[in-house]
């Protein structure tokens, strides 16, 4: 065999190998393709849209005083027998014995004193002593003069002691100042709670957070909405189960839900969790959060009987 004819063989054997690896991979790209083409759609977790209560919040703090308080100014040689401080009494009890007088509880309280000031020489001689009715407590706080228009006597309150943040107390604004405080430009109103337990002691920093403007508008989850700037976007499911992504306008927050002041309508269905794994005109396959619920419940059935 000639010398230009073997070149030429090995030429042809070299690009049938390349040609032979270049089908093989398309072969298989199209193989993997079609098979992953097949997988089924992913399981998203969706929310059908419904009307909720929503409500403007102003937040703020005070301090809690005792709904009744009576004091009594008492000279320490008048006092004929001990008196018993931190103790309940009911009314009518006797809470001072004294050499010329004796002093009745005007009403159900707990007995406390009150010192004098060290630098006031009358502190050896004197002491108040005073009667607390605690069961319900005042709050006394400020509110900027700009939510003025909306507070009025009656609103809900929500009440949270800065001890123990975990419980929230209800209350309500009892009353409210007759103009706003120019040197801060703000308006006093009294909160009333109860406190029935004796939970709360008075003098107890309190976050108050009073509630207007309450509401009933459309709402879902606020894992929903996905942000962009300005704007805020999520996934719509149709009746085909593919998502479609659509801009809404969103207004406040309220445990956990986001109200919808346009782009959907009650009984839209939208993503609510999982939006990781939707896409734009993607397909899904829709999960109800009470579906979501009831096989993670079955789940914790079935390990606790294998155990």
């Amino acid at each position: 065999m000639k010398r230009s004819t073997k070149i030429t063989s090995i030429i042809v054997i070299f690009f049938l190998i390349i040609a032979g690896v270049i089908i093989a991979r398309t072969m298989i790209g199209n193989h993997f393709k079609k098979k992953f083409s097949k997988r089924p759609p992913p399981g998203i977790i969706v929310k059908t849209v419904e009307q909720r209560k929503f409500q403007n919040i102003i937040e703020t703090f005070g301090t809690a005083v005792p709904i009744k308080t009576q004091s009594y100014n008492i000279e320490k040689y008048e006092i004929l027998e001990e008196i018993k401080y931190n103790t309940k009494v009911k009314s009518g009890d006797v809470i001072a014995k004294l050499k010329n007088r004796t002093i009745v509880a005007p009403f159900d309280g707990v007995i406390g004193k009150r010192n004098f000031s060290d630098d006031i020489n009358v502190s050896e001689s004197s002491v108040v002593i005073d009667i607390e009715d605690a069961s319900s407590l005042f709050i006394d706080v400020d509110v900027p003069e700009v939510f003025a228009p909306f507070i009025k006597k009656g609103l809900g309150v929500d009440v949270k002691f800065s001890g123990n943040k975990e419980k929230t107390y209800n209350g309500i604004v009892d009353s409210l100042a007759s103009k706003i405080d120019v040197s801060n430009r703000s308006l006093r109103l009294r909160v009333k709670m109860q406190n029935s337990n004796s939970e709360i002691l008075p003098g107890a920093l309190m976050e108050v957070t009073i509630k207007y403007n309450e509401r009933v508008s459309l709402g879902i989850p606020d894992t929903s909405v996905i942000l962009e700037g300005n704007k805020v976007y999520i996934y719509k499911v149709d009746n085909e189960n593919v998502t479609k992504r659509v801009e809404v306008l969103v207004g406040n927050r309220n445990k956990g839900f986001l109200e919808v002041e346009s782009g959907l309508n009650e009984g839209d269905i939208v993503v609510a969790e999982g939006l990781k794994k939707v896409r734009p005109n993607g397909k899904i396959k829709p999960i109800k959060d009470g579906e979501k619920k009831v096989s993670l419940v079955g789940e914790k059935k079935k390990i606790k009987v294998n155990n």
